[in-house]
Parts: structure tokens; C-alpha cells; sequence
């Protein structure tokens, strides 16, 4: 992807620094960054963060590879993480039981206001659009957060998300991969399938929703948290699809904007059994001490996509764009 603007002084410093050879930088490229005393939540630290996971992806458009494993960037990276998640264990209510939290995920309120009903019945085509748009950041990656844990996992687990994953990623047929299939989409609302385009529209609140998942992913010591994100996907994902699929149809946003969403009702609806049964309760007969932090995947990814979805129908109910930077 191309490389953003700043947005305060840990993104602005680390798009200058990104933008030298290694060899370039300095002993100490980040000195006076206050990476500790930033705003949690805020804008400036999780572009920055992003900026640093998006290195372990598919990289930045003039970024020198060698920065990946650079230990100065991965300094500054882990007191961007440390920021973020203390903030999520002190904000996030602390559970113990991972069973039931996903329970509780599977009862449909009977008056739903999140902005998957939103979208099904109030949405705009032009809110659609910027929908997806935000979304794309996700969705053009789809299962590769949650791919590095798959080494992190034996027996049961292991099996099970090996075989949720190899949906994800088409079932071996590269025209049915979700990454694919969302691109299709994209380009049935007239938005740029190009990864990361909207980066620059990406909010805050957006951008935490993906730096989750990288985070949980790229640290083994919290597996227990990625699967519990990951269960969360799955489980939430067939009835949230089937509402946004109709929503899409109400617009009138094509054929592969609602088949991204059908496809997903029916496979997630499977996915959710797997999840629960194979991959959770696996790796919870192997190591039964990870519970805790399964329960804390679980909560910080609703949490997280709770301030998202405040977001943007707040943004939505006053008429304004909810996007940082126009379509």
C-alpha cells in the first residue's frame, strides 16, 4: 500500500523513518517519541501501529524491507502495544468463562440497533459505500491475522482452524478466496479494490479493529486471545451477514455486493460449530489455564467494534460522511 500521511507525532515520525534505509536512520531514530503518554485509542497511535504491522504483511510502497525485523522500529512497536493493550485489560470487563461469553454472542437481541441493522434498514447506498470502504482494510487482508497462530495450536484446535481457514482462503479456488470475493464487491459499489487504498479514511476506531488482530496474531503468549477474537468473527458473522446482504439488496449495490454477504451466512453459520466445539474447546482441553485470555479476545473484540459501530451511526444519523477522507 502506498504510505499515509502523519496524523500526530508517533505516525509522522514513524512515516520519516520508514522513509530512510535502515543504514539511514540513526542509533536512535525515535528519540523523544512519547509512545507511552499517547491517547490509547487515538488516531496518531494506531496509525503508527498499523504502519508497523503492515511490514509483516504485504509491506509500504518504497518501505525497505529490512525494516520488518529492525529492532529500533520493533522498540518503538512494542510501546505502541503495550499502550494498547493496557488500556483494552483496564477498559474491557474481565470474564472468566470463555463458554459462556460466546453463549451470550449467539442470542439475538429482539430490537438490534448495531450497524448491521442499520445497514439493513436505514443505509443509503452512499453509506453502503463508505461501509465497505472501511471495511476493506480488513477484508483484503481476511484470515492472514489469524493464520500465525496456526503454529501456536496442536490437536483439535489446530485441526479446526486449519479447516476454517481454507475457506477463507477459497477452499483452493482462487476465484472464491473472501479476499476475491470482496474485491468483487468493491467494484459492484464503484469503489478501488487496490489493498489499503483507503487508508487515508480509515478513523481510529477502524484502524483498532485491525490492529487487534495483528497484535493477538503476531504474539504466541496470546493465542488464547486470538482464538477467542476469531470465534468471536465467526460466531457474530452469519446473522450480521444475512442483515447486511439484505441491506445491500435494498440499495440496489449488485450481485457480488450481496453474494460477499450471502456466502457468508451459510459459511459461518458452519464455521461457528467448528469454532466453538473444535478449535475453542481444543485448545481448552490442552490448556485449560488460557481461558481467561480467550474470554479477553472475545471481550475486547466486541468492545472494539462496539466503539466502531457508535461511530459510524452517530456519524450516519447527523448526515455527515463517517470517513476521515472523502471516497
Amino acid at each position: 500500500m502506498k504510505m499515509p500521511a502523519g496524523r500526530g507525532e508517533l505516525s509522522s515520525a514513524v512515516v520519516r523513518v520508514l522513509g530512510l534505509r535502515p543504514g539511514e536512520a540513526g542509533a536512535d531514530p525515535f528519540r523523544g517519541v512519547d509512545a507511552e503518554g499517547a491517547a490509547p485509542y487515538g488516531e496518531d497511535l494506531h496509525l503508527a501501529l498499523y504502519l508497523c504491522y503492515e511490514l509483516h504483511y504485504r509491506g509500504i510502497e518504497g518501505v525497505d524491507d529490512a525494516w520488518e525485523w529492525d529492532p529500533r522500529l520493533l522498540a518503538l512497536r512494542g510501546a505502541l502495544e503495550r499502550r494498547f493493550l493496557g488500556a483494552l485489560r483496564a477498559d474491557v470487563p474481565a470474564r472468566e468463562d470463555a463458554a459462556g461469553l460466546l453463549d451470550e454472542l449467539l442470542v439475538e437481541p429482539v430490537n438490534g440497533t448495531g450497524v448491521s441493522y442499520f445497514l439493513r434498514d436505514r443505509a443509503g447506498i452512499e453509506q453502503v459505500r463508505e461501509y465497505a470502504a472501511l471495511r476493506s482494510l480488513y477484508h483484503l487482508k481476511e484470515g492472514d491475522p489469524h493464520a500465525w497462530v496456526i503454529p501456536r495450536l496442536t490437536g483439535r484446535a489446530k485441526a479446526g482452524f486449519v479447516a476454517v481457514e481454507y475457506d477463507e482462503y477459497g477452499g483452493g479456488h482462487p476465484d472464491r478466496m473472501h479476499v476475491r470475493l470482496y474485491a468483487d464487491l468493491m467494484a459492484d459499489l464503484g469503489l478501488d479494490t487496490r489493498y489499503g487504498h483507503y487508508m487515508e479514511s480509515g478513523t481510529a476506531e477502524l484502524l483498532a479493529t485491525v490492529n487487534l488482530m495483528s497484535m493477538f496474531g503476531l504474539h504466541r503468549a496470546l493465542r488464547g486471545a486470538l482464538v477467542g477474537h476469531f470465534a468471536t468473527v465467526e460466531i457474530t458473522s452469519s446473522p450480521g451477514s444475512r442483515r447486511i446482504a439484505q441491506g445491500m439488496e435494498r440499495v440496489g449495490a449488485g450481485p457480488a455486493a450481496v453474494g460477499f454477504y450471502t456466502e457468508h451466512v451459510e459459511a459461518d453459520a458452519v464455521h461457528e460449530q467448528m469454532m466453538r466445539r473444535e478449535v475453542v474447546g481444543g485448545l481448552l482441553a490442552d490448556e485449560p489455564e488460557l481461558e481467561r485470555d480467550v474470554a479477553f479476545g472475545v471481550g475486547a473484540t466486541v468492545w472494539l467494534e462496539d466503539r466502531l459501530g457508535e461511530r459510524l451511526i452517530e456519524a450516519w444519523e447527523a448526515g455527515r460522511s463517517a470517513l476521515r477522507a472523502p471516497l
